[in-house]
């Protein structure tokens, strides 16, 4: 194909898309930056929207809401992305991730949900103390809630109840994994887990945007494949996946995220992320979204997705 017309769709540029930028221009691309703040979509004029000629937009939005549209709008009107709207819809949301995985026997912890506070203790007690409350939409180890006895699960659920959105009202339940003070970030571009880090932290939430230290973690033939099979779970592309380390159990998937962050992860592993992504999102440019992601067929992106819930973060 000729010179290839990638957009980036972004809240911010942040010092990951800055690097992004940088790999793009050392391949000669010259890239259209849309800025979420400033976007308007006609929802109805597909034959004319201004989008159309872009052989690729590469997502790189801070707020979920405006990346699960923006994608899903996008899709529909023929534009390829990465990532998806369905890896968006899937890895934006705890609950549909969870679904994912284990549709999929990927190994994880176990996790229940629950509509009302009432069977939300049933199922914390049915897991044991402690367990983990955690919000369905939400990043960076936000609001996330270690519940070690009765006492401390019915003033969480009070306080969830009160605050009273949406989001507070189904409550996402899963076991706590004792992990050996650390957990994994792996990075899986397309059919190929490039690296990972150990983020290493005294604290419950290991999450390097709460303070967690990282080094690097080798790519195991285990870990490579965990990873490549919850990334085609949850619709393939380019993401991070969090696992835990169960001493009887082995690697745990936690979560996938599809807007991935990883500043902190190339020093440690002394691998160029941002150049994984450019050559992957080119490949999908050239070759298309199966092609990109090694699929015989076309995967799981080209089912449809429903927005009903409403996405919110």
């Amino acid at each position: 194909m000729s010179d290839p017309r990638v957009g980036v769709l972004y809240s911010r540029v942040r010092v990951e898309e800055k690097l992004l930028f940088e790999a793009f221009e050392r391949r000669g691309v010259t890239l259209d930056l849309i800025d979420d703040q400033k976007l308007i979509f006609d929802l109805t004029d597909v034959d004319n929207h201004p989008y159309k000629h872009f052989d690729v937009i590469v997502e790189r939005c801070i707020n979920h809401s405006r990346a699960l549209y923006s994608l899903k709008i996008l899709n529909d009107q023929g534009v390829k992305t990465v990532n998806t709207a369905l890896c968006a819809d899937i890895c934006g949301n705890k609950l549909m991730t969870t679904s994912a995985l284990a549709a999929a026997r990927v190994p994880q912890p176990k996790a229940l949900v629950a509509y009302t506070a009432e069977s939300a203790i049933e199922a914390i007690e049915r897991l044991g103390y402690p367990a983990v409350l955690k919000p369905t939409v939400g990043s960076w180890g936000r609001l996330l809630s270690k519940v070690n006895d009765r006492d401390a699960a019915e003033t969480i659920l009070e306080h969830k109840e009160t605050l009273g959105s949406y989001h507070h009202s189904i409550f996402y339940i899963q076991e706590y994994v004792k992990k050996p003070g650390r957990d994994i970030r792996a990075f899986q571009v397309g059919p190929e887990t490039i690296c990972a880090i150990y983020r290493t932290s005294p604290n419950w939430i290991t999450n390097t945007a709460r303070g967690g230290s990282s080094s690097n973690c080798p790519v195991t033939p285990e870990l490579a494949d965990i990873c490549t099979r919850a990334a085609r779970a949850c619709g393939g592309g380019v993401v991070a996946l969090d696992l835990f380390e169960d001493p009887n159990r082995g690697l745990l998937v936690n979560e996938v995220n599809y807007t991935m962050e990883f500043r902190n992860s190339i020093a440690p592993t002394n691998v160029n992320i941002p150049e994984r992504m450019v050559d992957f999102c080119l490949q999908v440019a050239r070759d298309g979204w199966a092609a990109a992601n090694g699929w015989p067929d076309e995967g799981p992106h080209l089912a449809s997705i429903s927005l009903a819930e409403g996405a919110s973060a």
